[in-house]
């Protein structure tokens, strides 16, 4: 097949080297100048993605372009290239409302029968301030829009959110909600969407968003993740699954997941991301037995609603470099670190690197990019246990300058929250 990729810092640079590695054609364009050097000497890259629209149609059903975002109103425009005939996996604009409008998705989810904690939207920092001046709790925070913010308070009467508001932090976008605080298991379920119905088995994840081990430090969009494709049918059907009609009315093609926190009380959900997850299908991608071309081959011509998958789980660990959770731009940091390996890995190790910003420069792997997101590790065994060990092990063999990542990927899970869930009767037998 031949692969058009189009994003601002290759967050698909995983997926696009190991769609070369099997043999398909790959351009990618890359829009931040920070990252014009990310995938160099890897994949070919090109300064207008436009320009290859031609190159694009000329594979006729086997030309595909992936999108990695939904901001800037790339959700209308890949709606406009399908309506011009263009095969696109990514997402949509009502994708990107789903995303980016929280309220409205909150709204969507209760109209399902879903539980939903209480929302309250604002436009003004100090109206927000004033409000829970009226209304003492612990929220979370999570700015509307493409670069969307959050903050998780802790102070039971939101005294910490109020100083964030105060000091005018987090805050970035025209609008912003606040919802009461949730306690419970945080768990997301994600699939595949061809236009028309979900493409099965659904997924079923388990995020590290917090810098340092123990859930410390800033929320960094993610860590580490635990997956697996077992068991989740029934999560999928009580959860995602109710959203079908309406991907299905507005054309989505693509991945969708949904984030939750689970308890004695029900499955609440709590956000959409519409599009590719990051490092989420890097970490999926070694209990996919289905290639990631044929997956999207069969999405575009709709010709089967199942794909192969591994049993057990998946841990991934995402391996950084400074500035990360920050940007080069505004915490400056080398770039062009040497990316070295502990002795001869096998083929098989190789499999379980998904690199991220790097690139060749003299014919080294060096890092690259605008964050310091520059590798994940993946690990599988029948067990969470064993899967992290597998991803630690490996983990343990990258040596980059200045490196930091955790080695406690799915220790909660170990330590009781995957038997709470059990418990709760939210997998399959």
């Amino acid at each position: 097949m031949r692969f058009l990729g189009v994003g601002e810092a290759a967050d698909l640079a995983a997926l696009y080297l190991r769609l070369a590695e099997d043999g398909h054609e790959v351009k990618v364009f890359i829009g931040y100048p920070l990252c014009q050097d990310t995938l160099a000497g890897l994949i070919e890259r090109v300064a207008d993605w436009k320009a290859e629209l031609d190159w694009v149609s000329a594979a006729g059903n086997e030309g595909c372009i992936l999108f990695e975002n939904v901001g800037a109103g790339y959700g209308e425009l890949q709606d406009r290239l399908r309506r011009d005939g263009f095969n696109v996996v990514g997402s949509s604009a009502y994708g990107a409302r789903l995303e980016n409008d929280r309220a409205y998705a909150q709204r969507i989810l209760a109209e399902l029968g879903l539980p939903t904690a209480p929302v309250f939207e604002f436009s003004d920092v100090e109206e927000a301030g004033r409000f829970i001046d009226r209304r003492p709790a612990r929220y979370v925070l999570k700015s509307n829009g493409p670069d969307a913010a959050s903050f998780v308070g802790r102070h039971q009467r939101g005294g910490d959110m109020l100083a964030l508001l105060a000091a005018g932090g987090k805050v970035t976008a025209s609008s912003f909600i606040l919802m009461d605080f949730l306690h419970g298991v945080e768990m997301g379920v994600g699939a595949y969407f061809n236009g028309e119905d979900f493409l099965e088995p659904a997924c079923l994840d388990w995020e590290h968003k917090r810098f340092f081990p123990g859930d410390l430090g800033e929320l960094t969009g993610e860590m580490g993740t635990v997956v697996t494709y077992a068991r989740t049918k029934r999560f999928f059907d009580r959860t995602l699954a109710k959203m079908r009609p309406f991907f299905r009315d507005n054309g989505y093609c693509g991945y969708i997941n949904l984030n939750t926190i689970v308890n004695e009380q029900g499955i609440w959900p709590l956000e959409f991301t519409c599009r590719f997850g990051y490092p989420g299908y890097a970490i999926l991608d070694p209990l996919q037995k289905t290639s990631w071309a044929e997956l999207f081959r069969s999405m575009l011509n709709r010709s089967t609603l199942r794909f192969e998958t591994e049993p057990g789980f998946a841990v991934g660990i995402v391996i950084t470099t400074p500035p990360f959770p920050y940007y080069r731009d505004a915490v400056p940091a080398p770039v062009g670190l040497p990316v070295l390996f502990e002795g001869n890995l096998s083929p098989a190790e190789r499999r379980h690197l998904h690199y991220g910003e790097v690139g060749l420069k003299g014919g080294v792997l060096v890092t690259s990019g605008a964050s310091g997101y520059t590798l994940v590790v993946t690990g599988m065994g029948e067990t969470i246990e064993a899967a992290q060990e597998a991803a630690n092990a490996l983990a343990g063999k990258v040596i980059v300058p200045n490196a930091r990542y955790r080695r406690d990927i799915g220790t909660r899970l170990i330590e009781g929250d995957f038997a709470k869930i059990e418990a709760l009767g939210l997998l399959d037998p």
